[in-house]
């Protein structure tokens, strides 16, 4: 079933896999993108994409637009079937780019009627099934050097967490470029264990096969190559 997908963060390298796979399955997409930002795929480069999937549709729209101003997103989102939202935090120094965003976005979306929500965090902020080392070693490491933007992740997670509109929370490991491997180990009851990396392009696979998959509204899920 096709769909009409809004992607927040499309100028970013998850945005991307997001609009390429979701043009090369056939769905309209809305990129949605902030002021000053274009997509790193051109239109005409799509357009190819879609041909060579053999699919009709597979349209796409650039809207620049303010994430954190739920007056100029909303009437984006009207109409539209699914929101995804691939903003990463910041690397450095204090943010609330995550928590922001989605406070303002899911205001957006009641205004605007739109349910499903899909939207990357970091599966750094999670704990359960990791072995010792991780547990007591890395994780500890990762979180003292990331506590800002994880800070932020962590404030994101609770905010949608507590919205009765139909999210999914996508937690990826240590992201890494690359072809898609079409293989994914997840967990909705706490880390992968041993699931230390996975590609950006298998993160978009899995946020789009997500929307509507009944299994995963209102779960957060840990993946993994």
């Amino acid at each position: 079933m096709t769909m009409k997908l809004v992607v927040f963060g499309a100028s970013g390298r998850i945005g991307t896999e997001l609009v390429c796979q979701a043009v090369a399955a056939g769905h309209t997409v809305t990129a949605v993108v902030r002021e000053g930002s274009t997509l790193q795929v051109p239109l005409p480069e799509l357009r190819l994409v879609a041909a060579r999937a053999g699919v009709s549709g597979g349209l796409v729209e650039v809207v620049t637009a303010d994430v954190l101003d739920p007056t100029s997103i909303a009437p984006v989102l009207a109409g539209h079937d699914a929101v995804l939202s691939a903003l990463g935090p910041r690397p450095k120094g204090p943010s609330d780019v995550l928590t922001s965003s989605a406070r303002s976005t899911l205001q957006a979306m009641e205004d605007s009627g739109v349910r499903r929500y899909v939207v990357v965090s970091v599966a750094g902020i999670h704990t359960g099934n990791d072995g010792p080392v991780t547990k007591y070693v890395v994780k500890p490491l990762i979180q003292r050097l990331l506590r800002e933007s994880f800070a932020d992740a962590r404030g994101m997670e609770e905010l949608i967490g507590a919205s009765p509109l139909d999210w999914t929370i996508v937690c990826p490991p240590r992201l890494t470029n690359g072809s898609a491997k079409g293989t994914f180990r997840s967990s909705t009851e706490g880390t992968v264990r041993g699931g230390f990396t996975i590609t950006r392009a298998d993160v978009a696979t899995y946020m789009l096969n997500a929307i509507d998959d009944a299994a995963l509204v209102r779960r957060t899920a840990v993946i993994s190559n």
